[in-house]
Order: C-alpha cells, then sequence, then structure tokens
C-alpha cells in the first residue's frame, strides 16, 4: 500500500510541476492532509482509498489537460497499471463525485464524502481566497467588475467560460461550499474559513469604495 501511494505522490508531483492557478502539489498535499484528519476526526472510511482519492483528485481536471477527455484517459491508464481492476474502479468512482459541479448527493461513499469535503475546504478560508485570485489572474480576469452580474443557476459551460471576475467568484461558489459539507468536521471547519472570507470581503468593499 505504501508503495502505491508513494508512485501515485510521483505521479502528481510530475503533472502538477508548474501549476500557478492553484491547483498545484501543495493543493494537493492539504486535500490529502485534510482528507485523512476528517476519516480520524469522523473515524469512518477506508484510509488507503481515502489517501490514494485525494492524491489523484485534480488529475482529470480540465485546468491541468488539454480537457477533460485527456485528463480521464491519463488517470485511468494510471489507475489500470498500477491497483486491481476493482480498486482502480473503486477510486475512480470517488474521484468522479469530488468536484463542485457534481454538487450534494446523498450516494456518496463515506470515501467520497471525506475528500469531496477535504477539496471543498481548501477552497476558502485563507487558502481560498489566495488560490481565488492566483486562479483568476491566470485566467486573465479582473479582481472585481461592479458592473457585472453575479450569476445564478449557470450550466457548467457558463460557469467555465462567462464573464465574471475574482469577486464575483466568492458568490458563484465559494460562499456556498459551507452549506454543502457532507460530514460534521468539515461542517465546523468551513463555518471558521466562511467567517474569515465574509470578513475580507467586507474589509475589501470598504477599500475599494476609499471609505476611510
Amino acid at each position: 500500500m505504501k508503495d502505491i501511494i508513494k508512485r501515485a505522490e510521483a505521479f502528481v508531483k510530475e503533472k502538477t510541476a508548474g501549476d500557478a492557478s492553484g491547483h498545484d502539489w501543495h493543493h494537493i498535499d492539504r486535500v490529502r492532509r485534510l482528507s485523512l484528519q476528517i476519516a480520524a476526526d469522523e473515524t469512518k472510511g477506508d484510509l488507503f482509498l481515502i489517501e490514494l482519492a485525494a492524491l489523484l483528485h485534480d488529475i482529470p481536471d480540465g485546468k491541468l489537460n488539454k480537457n477533460e477527455e485527456e485528463g480521464w484517459s491519463l488517470l485511468e491508464e494510471w489507475l489500470y497499471n498500477e491497483l486491481s481492476p476493482e480498486l482502480a474502479v473503486q477510486v475512480r468512482e470517488i474521484i468522479k463525485l469530488i468536484p463542485f459541479s457534481a454538487g450534494k448527493t446523498e450516494q456518496l461513499s463515506i470515501e467520497a464524502a471525506i475528500v469531496q469535503d477535504a477539496d471543498r475546504i481548501d477552497a476558502i478560508g485563507a487558502i481560498g481566497i489566495a488560490r481565488t485570485f492566483a486562479y483568476g489572474g491566470k485566467k486573465g480576469q479582473a479582481l472585481y467588475d461592479p458592473s457585472i452580474s453575479v450569476r445564478e443557476n449557470m450550466s457548467l459551460k457558463e460557469y467555465r467560460e462567462g464573464k465574471s471576475s475574482s469577486i464575483h467568484h466568492f458568490y458563484e461558489k465559494l460562499l456556498k461550499l459551507k452549506d454543502i459539507m457532507n460530514t460534521d468536521s468539515a461542517k465546523k471547519i468551513a463555518s471558521e474559513r466562511q467567517e474569515y472570507m465574509e470578513n475580507f470581503l467586507n474589509q475589501f468593499y470598504k477599500e475599494w469604495d476609499v471609505r476611510l
């Protein structure tokens, strides 16, 4: 098991090398550590499955590939070369349910629920703020544009390709995450990070409006 984890680490480090969008190795490692901490707090889940899925969860992401099809092909090649077919399917199914676009479902395994929570926790709080502006800068988005409306009920294509700003991203995604956490442990962490983001936004608008 340890050898598989080591090989997964090496694979992910190579794939994420040079990333400047907030989806680098450090993000992956934080999600791994958050996942294992949540699992320990909840005393639930297969720790090997949780750690492996956390390490590999961003491999199919379109942000790290030409497109998601290429990413899934790369992930599946690694899974079926390194794991038994049964284990490969289990890890693939966990990863498929992790993205924000997967929404909240009652059909998650405890392993998928934990890794999904960990990934969402790393999108909020101080780290989430830093990652938001890193990703916005990489995409060429404005910090903030008051003339743009917050988008609601978007398709996945609209969410990824429509006009927005880094500040709008808080309302279109980040501030919604607290209410769709799966585990009690994650809900507690998310509540603290939510407050931090709200305080940041209040200060941002104060400085944007030059209210001294």
